[in-house]
């Protein structure tokens, strides 16, 4: 799905326009861009966070060159989708790991300290 495609589905599930629909598209990617821009996460329960993270200094390889480079630090955006979003995307695994907890034996309780 391409934005033209993003903006019709809006326009019709909830009877605007297409060029209403295209500023409230706008809107909201321009609110998260410039929310992440500026540090903060933005999460959207179900769905997922945006967030800014640090990528630290590394050395690369040139292959053309053959050479070892050095790629400096950057930040760059990141996106950590939801749990809902990752059991309808693969909902075998969130059973699984649904399961995997439930098998997960209880912590035992902290001891009593002694006087």
């Amino acid at each position: 799905m391409n934005r033209i495609e993003l903006v019709e589905k809006i326009a019709s599930a909830h009877e605007l326009s297409k060029a209403e629909a295209a500023r409230i598209l706008e809107t909201v990617t321009g609110s998260i861009v410039a929310a992440v821009k500026k540090g903060d996460a933005v999460q959207l329960i179900g769905f997922g966070t945006f967030k800014q993270v640090a990528r630290a200094a590394r050395t690369g390889f040139n292959p053309q060159a053959g050479a070892a480079i050095k790629i400096a630090a950057q930040k760059v955006p990141k996106f950590v989708p939801g749990a809902a979003f990752k059991a309808a995307v693969d909902p075998k695994a969130a059973k699984r790991k649904a399961d995997k907890a439930a098998a997960k034996p209880a912590k035992p309780a902290a001891k009593k300290a002694r006087k």
